[in-house]
């Protein structure tokens, strides 16, 4: 799907709900009002119960908040394993980013075509204790570098401060290469470390129960912003 908003201008910052803490009985009605609140992408939070311990939803959701008119970006976030056909099923779905974990793919370059074919930008996640090594060969076809601050599997997890040194290594490697892939944060983000993140170099930042666990979204997404234009 052509993403044309212009939240996703490069070298902008871009505020991701993830629905992961949304209610699900009333999902669209969630999404469209977070949205008008000022966020900019819908974050999925995708988990299969193997590649994580927990289980949370599937393509048909993704189609579901399209039939019910949701036009921003739909970022896919993959917990899961193997990940190609999945890849193909929230593409057909109407995802904008795909993002997956390097060691859920048996091959890593054959995914990240994958996504582009299907018309979606691809992107990778790195767990914390997973280093920048090891995407090294492949950064440059990045539209998305996801750096976890939690380990994954579960929303509402205290964010873990060492990868705030991982985020600026990450700027400083697509920076150096002079790379326009938008450096993710995703985990623990709320109000007192989305400056420090960003600061660090992050651009997108993915919250939940800081977002959607708050009595008025405008409220805390412009507080947020608040932080973020202080840098």
């Amino acid at each position: 799907m052509s993403v044309t908003s212009a939240a996703l201008k490069r070298n902008t910052f871009s505020i991701a709900p993830s629905i992961l803490a949304a209610d699900f009985a009333r999902l669209g009605e969630e999404v469209s009002t977070v949205l008008a609140a000022g966020a900019d992408i819908v974050h999925f939070d995708v988990m299969d119960n193997h590649y994580v311990p927990n289980l949370s939803f599937g393509p048909m959701v993704c189609k579901a908040l399209r039939d019910y008119g949701i036009e921003a970006p739909i970022d896919v976030h993959l917990m899961v394993e193997p990940v190609d056909q999945l890849i193909i099923q929230f593409a057909d779905a109407g995802a904008s980013y795909i993002t997956f974990h390097p060691e859920a793919s048996k091959h890593l370059d054959r995914s990240l075509q994958l996504i582009r074919e299907k018309g979606c930008m691809p992107g990778l996640v790195l767990n914390p204790a997973t280093t920048l090594a090891s995407i090294d060969h492949v950064v440059d076809q990045l539209d998305m570098l996801l750096l976890m601050s939690v380990n994954p599997g579960f929303g509402g997890q205290v964010f873990i401060p060492y990868v705030l040194n991982k985020i600026r290594e990450a700027r400083a490697l697509l920076d150096s290469r002079q790379l326009s892939a938008r450096l993710e944060v995703d985990g623990g983000v709320n109000l007192d470390n989305i400056q420090a993140a960003a600061q660090a170099g992050a651009d997108t930042f993915v919250a939940g129960s800081a977002i959607f666990g708050a009595t008025d979204y405008n409220a805390v997404i412009t507080e947020m912003r608040d932080k973020l234009g202080q840098i």
